[in-house]
């Protein structure tokens, strides 16, 4: 069965994420290449490189769990997909414990973390809102293990 290339996983995550916006209201996929450009610069396989662009298509509910099981992608990259998955209502040590245990998944959410903690993304965010999230994404690199910055 041949495998999806980067370029069309890269349009299927940006047709899938069409419409949606981050929390600062810039379109999602800007948020998928910067994660995917951020696994890239820190060496990331080509593997890694596609969990990125798809990292949050389950969660987000932009493409089914069903579709990625279908998906004709390496196992690989449905592991870290999955892994990435934050579930409702899932404890962020669960979460953290589920991502360092699947390979390739803990440099994915560490290209996620650095451009969700980007200054100029949260610096157009309310001041209640930018301190929680800084919080939490402090408290996941802590957890993965991550140094600062």
């Amino acid at each position: 069965m041949p495998q999806l290339t980067l370029a069309q996983v890269e349009s299927l995550a940006r047709r899938a994420h069409e419409g949606q916006t981050d929390k600062a209201g810039r379109p999602y996929a800007e948020h998928l290449r910067a994660v995917a450009e951020g696994v890239r610069a820190r060496g990331g396989s080509d593997e890694q490189i596609a969990a990125a662009w798809l990292h949050d298509a389950v969660e987000d509910d932009a493409l089914p769990a069903e579709w990625l099981a279908a998906a004709e992608l390496p196992q690989s990259v449905k592991d870290m997909v999955l892994a990435l998955t934050k579930r409702p209502g899932e404890d962020l040590a669960a979460y953290a414990e589920r991502v360092l245990a699947v390979p390739g998944a803990r440099l994915v959410k560490e290209a996620d973390l650095a451009h969700n903690a980007d200054p100029d993304r949260l610096a157009v965010l309310d001041e209640a809102t930018r301190a929680r999230l800084s919080a939490k994404y402090a408290r996941v690199r802590a957890l993965l293990g991550l140094t600062a910055g």
